[in-house]
């Protein structure tokens, strides 16, 4: 006698997401091909399409409408940061991840002041790389220990990155009758210990994902707690709230 299961499973009746639409911009036909073999198998990546220099991106990106743009950082003529700088002038909400050979520190720090959402090591594994899409994609931005170090140095001693209302580097002056009411009014909302914690490890250039992982909570709630820390912070993106974080000694990298 046969009878059916009792509880087959059913399928899924959540919609696929659509896969992201993905420009690659790389002057080395080698290292494009190389990039774009490693997607091979990722329905979740679809590459629209590549380009060899930056001029010829800015032709095909306005055709293509990309959600993330993969971008060389050391590109002939047109460099990586002013594609950078004229896609986000006119197309302010594509992603842009910067891809690069060199840890280039000063070249990645420009590249994010002009818009880019963070940066990827060429080499690194397929999945960190899809990984890193995903999350610029969603609104987030990668960055690595090394760069934020280097954001702080470059808050200290730039004053063009510093908000005009900061204060110098130097040890706080002395305070004034002027300064009293900060406690009725404190400049800066205290973190929580779970948003410190989060802070911390975006310093560290963990993403929303293994942030998740690691703390055993849902990447809704890390997007939460982060929008809490941009609020109290008073930035809108992860590089400022590392930067800031670092600044007012909330964390350390």
């Amino acid at each position: 006698m046969t009878g059916a299961p009792v509880d087959a499973p059913q399928p899924s009746s959540t919609p696929a997401q659509p896969p992201i639409r993905v420009f690659v911009v790389e002057d080395q036909t080698k290292i494009l091909k190389n990039q774009l073999r490693l997607f091979e198998g990722h329905p979740e990546i679809d590459i629209v399409g590549t380009a060899l220099s930056g001029e010829a991106a800015l032709e095909e990106v306005p055709r293509l409408m990309p959600d993330v743009l993969l971008l060389d950082l050391g590109l002939p003529r047109m460099s990586g940061i002013d594609v950078t700088r004229e896609i986000k002038a006119v197309y302010p909400k594509m992603e842009i991840l910067i891809f690069t050979i060199f840890d280039e520190e000063d070249k990645v720090l420009e590249a994010v002041k002009a818009g880019a959402s963070g940066y990827m090591l060429k080499g690194s594994p397929v999945d960190k790389i899809i990984e890193a899409i995903k999350e610029v994609r969603a609104g987030g931005t990668v960055i690595q220990p090394n760069l934020a170090r280097r954001l702080l140095r470059h808050f200290r001693v730039d004053p063009d990155a510093a908000p005009a209302s900061s204060e110098p580097a130097s040890p706080p002056p002395a305070p004034t009758p002027a300064a009293n009411p900060s406690p009725e009014e404190p400049p800066l909302k205290p973190l929580s210990d779970r948003e410190r914690e989060i802070l911390q490890l975006i310093a560290k250039g963990v993403s929303n994902s293994e942030a998740a992982r690691l703390l055993t909570l849902s990447k809704a709630t890390i997007r939460t707690h982060l929008e809490h820390i941009y609020r109290k912070l008073e930035v809108t993106n992860r590089v400022e709230a590392v930067t800031e974080g670092i600044r007012k000694g909330l964390i350390s990298v």
